[in-house]
């Protein structure tokens, strides 16, 4: 029998390329609201009420509500906002984190996808805390870029209509809202500085993580600290530096679910840049939704992505 899977928010970016990617199993069966009645609340309850999992792929306000009206009927949910990642009683889809969170993930009721944004810096950060390269009350600060499907529906308008044309940075009154989970599930007591960036082009992200005083001992122990940390891992990998050298593409894994990690540096300086490489609505969106869908289903983790 199909799991039933409800995706509440589907014409959004993120709910249309995870329909994409689970319209052609045989596996699932997705539960849909006529289009007439998408905002009509006893509509989505009833469909909450009828799928075995929901993905919500809401603002944060309108997420927070669908979960209370899923709450009567023991609804499994999946939340792409931001409004439950730092919750303790939501388990953080995030399953390459650490040893035991996939276990969790598979025994859990409610789960909070990870933003594009977080899934690079904590991928980066926790194993270097882990392993003492860095100090959880001094990390060091992100910056990075992403490409305008990152912004969601308003941002996607502006460049696609020319109203914003170019690149810019933003968050820099170091307000971001991925800055709470990034120091959570990073295993930091302080939020680092953190400046992100939008390019003109759709899709793609590269984050970098700065180091100083890291050197060749340290850089080497850096990335045997990352390789130990997702050895045997599906999506995520750790790469050669030749492989991004001189020159790093943010768009290399668009279409994937994959997140790509490297170590770069000079060793004379000591000064040293950690690179992630992500499809922002792959492994950073959507592909992690369904990842994490089918770790709630019990399926191969892998089917559809």
């Amino acid at each position: 029998m199909a799991h039933k899977v409800f995706i509440d928010g589907e014409v959004g970016t993120t709910g249309l390329q995870i329909r994409e990617r689970l319209a052609p199993r045989e596996d699932i069966s997705l539960v849909q609201v006529a289009p007439e009645r998408r905002k009509d609340p006893e509509a989505r309850r009833e469909a909450l009420a009828e799928a075995d999992v929901a993905i919500l792929c809401l603002p944060d306000e309108a997420a927070k509500e669908a979960a209370a009206l899923a709450a009567p009927y023991g609804t499994r949910l999946i939340d792409a906002s931001t409004a439950h990642r730092v919750d303790p009683d939501w388990v953080f889809g995030f399953p390459e984190m650490s040893k035991g969170q996939r276990a969790a993930l598979s025994q859990a009721t409610r789960v909070s996808n990870p933003g594009c944004w977080s899934t690079c810096a904590i991928a980066l950060i926790r194993p270097l805390v882990e392993a003492g390269l860095i100090d959880p009350a001094s990390p060091p600060a992100i910056s990075g870029v992403s490409g305008y499907t990152g912004g969601g529906k308003s941002m996607i308008a502006e460049y696609e209509t020319g109203e914003v044309q170019g690149s810019f940075l933003y968050g820099v009154t170091q307000g971001h809202k991925h800055l709470p989970e990034i120091k959570l599930h990073g295993n930091l007591s302080t939020v680092p500085v953190f400046v992100p960036s939008v390019g003109q082009y759709a899709q793609g992200m590269a984050v970098v993580l700065h180091m100083r005083d890291l050197g060749e001992t340290g850089m080497k122990a850096a990335e045997e600290a990352l390789r130990a940390a997702y050895e045997g891992e599906r999506f995520v990998a750790v790469v050669d530096p030749a492989t991004h050298e001189p020159r790093v593409w943010p768009e290399r894994l668009n279409g994937t679910n994959r997140l790509e990690l490297s170590v770069h540096g000079n060793a004379k300086s000591g000064a040293a840049t950690l690179v992630a490489v992500l499809d922002n609505l792959g492994k950073g969106a959507s592909g992690a939704a369904v990842q994490n869908l089918n770790i709630l289903l019990g399926v191969d983790e892998g089917t559809g992505l």
